[in-house]
């Protein structure tokens, strides 16, 4: 059992007999009353949304799930492929419901899968990843006003807005959560 406070994105809750991985949390103080956690969860099995209220000192029940660090190997047309660098054990992921992630995902970088009855369902990307400028166009200074910014693609084929000084080939740190540029990083 888990308390409403407790709930974070990622966690896995059971819901009418089924794994339910929540992907928004809020909070809400309301001016009188207990405070109240607002989570929305997909379904593990079908891909189904489900929103609840939950007073934060409820408890609910929460899904055993294992949770492994492996590397990313490849991706073929169907699914990513990650290794347990432990035991070798070879994961294939569909990319059902996790077509998003291919953006974060890095040749041989760790990452943490989250195993329920055997199956993946989660991959935990980290909240910022280094990503090196593969695409960009040049700008000439003083073309803009202060702050202006423009697109570059990464290596991973994600879009992220960008100061008109970076260049391709550069290295940069992005948050994962909005895609937003938070700063160059230098080898």
């Amino acid at each position: 059992m888990i308390r409403g406070v407790d709930i974070v994105k990622g966690t896995c809750l059971l819901q009418k007999g089924q794994p339910y991985l929540v992907v928004e949390r809020e909070f809400h103080t309301p001016g009188k009353g207990t405070a109240i956690a607002r989570i929305k969860m997909k379904s593990i099995k079908d891909g189904s949304v489900l929103s609840l209220t939950i007073p934060t000192q409820q408890e609910v029940e929460d899904a055993t799930v294992d949770v492994h660090s492996c590397q990313y190997q490849y991706t073929d047309q169907e699914s990513y492929h990650f290794m347990d660098g432990e035991n070798y054990e070879q994961y294939e992921v569909p990319f059902d419901g996790m077509e998003d992630k291919k953006y974060y995902l890095q040749e041989n970088e760790s990452y943490d899968l989250t195993i329920w009855e055997g199956k993946v369902i989660d991959i935990k990307i980290p909240y910022k990843v280094v990503f090196t400028v593969a695409e960009s166009e040049n700008y000439v200074k003083g073309d803009t006003v202060s702050g202006a910014t423009k697109p570059v693609t990464t290596e991973t084929g994600l879009t992220v807005r960008v100061p008109l000084f970076i260049k391709q080939g550069e290295k940069i740190l992005v948050n994962t959560e909005t895609n937003e540029y938070v700063e160059r990083v230098n080898s």
